[in-house]
This record gives C-alpha cells, sequence and structure tokens, in this order.
C-alpha cells in the first residue's frame, strides 16, 4: 500500500535493528525521526496456535513483552503509532448478539479463563498499552485475501482434512491494511478498534462460495461440534467470535460486508486461479 500510494516508509528488520531491544529501537526512532509507527510483529506459532502452547517464552516476549517495550519507546521519542492485536481475545456472540464492542472486557484469556495461551499472551499485550496516549490498537478477525498463503484463512480452509462450523468476523487482508492507515490519516482518536468486514459469516457459508467459484471443488467435512474438534485435531482452544466494528464506521472508515466481500474475492479467486497457481 505504501508504495503504491508513494508513501516514504522504512521497515525495520531485527536482523538490522533489534527492535526488541528498548534502547536500540529509541535510537533508532530518534535518529530516523518518523511521523508515525506501525508494530505488525508477534508470534502466532506454526503452522497454528497449537504451536504456542510449546513455545511460550517466544509467545509471550513478542506478544505481551514487545508492545510495552516499544510503547516506552515510542513514548520517550514523541511518536505516535499503531499496533496490530488480535480479536481471538473474545469468544462467542458478544452481550447483544451482534458482536462484542472495543469497551467490552476480553473473555477468552488468562484472567477470564479457558483460552488459549495465544490469545492470552495478546490481552496481556494490549493491557500493557493502559494509559499510553498516543496509540492505536487494532483487532483484525480471521485475515484473508486472494493471495494463497498459509496464513491466509481460505488457504487453511482447502487444505485442512476437516473443519470446524463456527460464526466468525473476518477482515480482508488489504482493505485490514487500508483501514488501519487510515485511523492515522484521519486522525481518528487513538484508542482501539474492531478492523472487521460488517457482520458474519459461518465456515460452511464460506467453504459453500469456495465451491461456487470453482477454484476448489473438495468435498468439505466438518467434525460434529466442538468437542469432537478438540479430542481429534486441536491442543488449545479456539476463538470463534463476532466484533462489532461500528466504531470504526463513526470514525469515517467502513469496511465492505462480509457478503460482499466474499463475492468479490470468490469471483477474483477464479481469475487468479487462471493466471497462477499461486492464487487460493
Amino acid at each position: 500500500m505504501f508504495r503504491s500510494r508513494e508513501i516514504p516508509f522504512k521497515a525495520l528488520q531485527r536482523t538490522e535493528t533489534d527492535y526488541t531491544d528498548q534502547a536500540v529501537l529509541l535510537e533508532t526512532l530518534r535518529r530516523g525521526r518518523p511521523e508515525f509507527l506501525i508494530n505488525v510483529a508477534g508470534f502466532t506459532g506454526k503452522p497454528n496456535v497449537d504451536a504456542c502452547e510449546t513455545r511460550k517464552a517466544e509467545c509471550l516476549a513478542a506478544n505481551a513483552v514487545l508492545p510495552g517495550r516499544i510503547a516506552e519507546a515510542c513514548a520517550a521519542a514523541g511518536v505516535p503509532w499503531g499496533h496490530v492485536s488480535s480479536g481471538c481475545i473474545y469468544n462467542g456472540p458478544g452481550g447483544t448478539g451482534d458482536g462484542y464492542r472495543e469497551e467490552d472486557p476480553p473473555n477468552f484469556t488468562f484472567r477470564a479463563g479457558g483460552g488459549s495461551f495465544y490469545s492470552g499472551t495478546k490481552a496481556l499485550g494490549e493491557e500493557v498499552l493502559t494509559g499510553y496516549p498516543e496509540v492505536f490498537i487494532w483487532r483484525p478477525r480471521m485475515p484473508f485475501s486472494h493471495l494463497d498463503n498459509p496464513r491466509n484463512y481460505l488457504s487453511k480452509l482447502m487444505r485442512y482434512d476437516q473443519l470446524l462450523d463456527a460464526a466468525n468476523s473476518i477482515s480482508e487482508l488489504h482493505e485490514f491494511v487500508t483501514a488501519t492507515f487510515a485511523c492515522w490519516e484521519k486522525r481518528a482518536p487513538f484508542g482501539t478498534y474492531h478492523c472487521t468486514n460488517l457482520g458474519h459469516i459461518t465456515t460452511r457459508e464460506v467453504t459453500d462460495l469456495i465451491k461456487a467459484s470453482g477454484i476448489c471443488p473438495k468435498e468439505f467435512v466438518f467434525f460434529r461440534d466442538e468437542t469432537e474438534f478438540m479430542r481429534l485435531a486441536a491442543k488449545t482452544p479456539r476463538s470463534n467470535c463476532l466484533l462489532d466494528s461500528s466504531k470504526l464506521a463513526r470514525a469515517g472508515i467502513v469496511m465492505v460486508s462480509c457478503t460482499g466481500r466474499w463475492a468479490n474475492v470468490a469471483a477474483g479467486t477464479v481469475r487468479g486461479s487462471e493466471r497462477s497457481g499461486a492464487r487460493s
């Protein structure tokens, strides 16, 4: 997005600048004097969050400790910034059934119990930012795009042998990127924003759209329920939740509806598959 819009930027690589060292990051900020900083660093585990259950030290350091170090460095350097968090700190449809709002306390965390280690660390990462005035916290859900990638929600659905049917909010990746940066461009009030497409969608609805697109004609198989899923396929519980993105819309930033976005992506996947095998 930055390149296409000719916005000057510098991507810090740990092999060149150890941004996990607060002193190093502070010196880098003071020397470079950036207008804005975006943190997309974190630990999600490969191939999925089950890996976080066995690599807890790395997960905790990247998701909970690092945001605090960045916050302190940015505060000392006078640099406003944005932090990519996660909607997986929630589970369920929310109190009204229309999705959790930003001010709703997380219920899939260490403090609430019942969550995964990954979700717990992401919630802690938000807690350490409490009190810092010039920071955005952006929460995506189920990121996906037309590009085949192990992290892509669509790619996962097409490659897993068996699926769990659940309702979730979703975030088209490129739209998410545009929406988060728009918070800074529009000078929206600092704070937490749910950056998800409007509405929600179920796993079965997604697989039906995938099959209709013609890109993956396989017969999708589903677990009977979450109990069977946990017994046969998972080491830790998964978050399935709905997020209310009306706060983002009130800031003048609207992501399209789930159904509209899925229709566009489905059409794009068909065209992409005709051009290259690197499309999902």
